[in-house]
């Protein structure tokens, strides 16, 4: 079954499940989370993280700015509970 994602708002195409990748600027440092799930477009690959994920990537960046580091990598994997 092919599920609908719905339309990309930025050129049309349809958007798909994918990953992207996820980076923030505290000032202090950098987060960046790999392999995040999101819809991605099939077409200009522009990437949007639904919900449930962006809570979970809330939770990392806040535990960042209590634990700063000036570069901190992490893999989607290790971050999901």
């Amino acid at each position: 079954m092919n599920e609908n994602h719905g339309a990309c708002p930025l050129c049309g195409a349809e958007k798909q499940p994918g990953t992207t990748t996820f980076t923030v600027d505290l000032g202090f440092g950098v987060v960046v989370v790999r392999q995040v799930p999101a819809l991605v477009c099939s077409q200009c690959g522009q990437a949007w993280i639904e919900d449930p994920v962006a809570s979970r990537l809330e939770a990392v960046v806040e535990g960042s700015r209590r634990n700063p580091a000036v570069v901190q990598v992490l893999q989607w994997e290790h971050v999901a509970a």
